[in-house]
């Protein structure tokens, strides 16, 4: 047996252990597929945020958090009889040699098909819906995805199907199509018809960073980074002053900010 072999039956036998009903931890044994499933979804973005820092050692700690989700999971199926680690285990690695036939196939037209990898990829998914009974070219696009990376995703299927602009400006003239009306409907008064607008506009800024094979998740993660570095900097630019945020003006705050933003710029160049 493998020391990776070894790591993973010492994990499945702890969580068996844990979700002992005689002597395992009460907690554990309390939880559902329903009430732990948030916890993966978190541990995920945990993942990805340790590796937008390249903190690796934190990366490899996440993992293991993400990991546990996946045997959680699956010593509770395997306790009502559904299926257990090793099923999912086997289940994607026959994926992946499904989905890879220019790698583990003996067939030198297989091994030729390896050029065109994405279509490839694209192929045999849809082949996987067909045998889920899934149809539809937006079938299986999981409604749980956080909003901007499925508004990606849609996208990007029904663009496969020719559902699509020709050329980039056409992207750009629907995101300026969709801030009028954004704005048409601030203007109205009506909340409702605003929040269907904006989110119009952002489904089309979503579309836009698909067409530059960006992810919108990870732009607005970045913004998102990025003010509050900043914001954090013009804290401390006051604090200096002896002031706080809510002791200036709007004027005075914007010029701090700006500040802030010049010596970033500068830093950088």
């Amino acid at each position: 047996m493998t020391n990776a072999a070894k790591a993973i039956e010492r994990l499945v036998q702890i969580m068996g252990q844990l979700r002992d009903p005689e002597t395992g931890c009460a907690w554990d044994v309390q939880q559902t597929p329903r009430t732990i499933a948030p916890y993966a979804i978190e541990e995920a973005y945990e993942v990805a945020d340790a590796i937008e820092r390249e903190s690796w050692n934190e990366v490899a700690d996440e993992l293991g958090d993400l990991l546990l989700q996946v045997v959680f999971q699956s010593r509770m199926a395997q306790e009502k009889g559904r299926f257990n680690f090793a099923d999912v285990a086997n289940l994607i690695a026959d994926k992946m040699v499904r989905r890879h036939p220019h790698v583990f196939s003996n067939d030198e037209q297989d091994t030729a098909a390896g050029q065109d990898l994405s279509a490839q990829w694209e192929q045999s998914k849809e082949e996987e819906r067909r045998a889920r009974n899934e149809h539809g070219a937006l079938a299986g696009i999981p409604l749980s995805l956080p909003a901007l990376l499925r508004a990606r995703k849609l996208a990007a299927r029904a663009a496969r199907v020719g559902f699509d602009w020709p050329e980039v400006d056409g992207v750009i003239a629907k995101v300026h199509e969709e801030m009028a009306e954004v704005e048409a409907e601030i203007a109205s008064g009506d909340r409702a018809a605003l929040a269907d607008e904006m989110g119009d506009l952002l489904f089309s800024v979503a579309s836009l960073a698909r067409r530059f094979d960006l992810d919108p998740e990870a732009c607005l993660r970045q913004a998102n980074d990025k003010f509050s570095r900043r914001f954090g900097a013009v804290e401390g630019h006051l604090a200096q002053k002896g002031l706080g945020p809510s002791d200036c003006s709007v004027e005075q705050l914007d010029a701090v900010w700006n500040t802030v933003k010049a010596q970033e710029k500068a830093k950088s160049t």
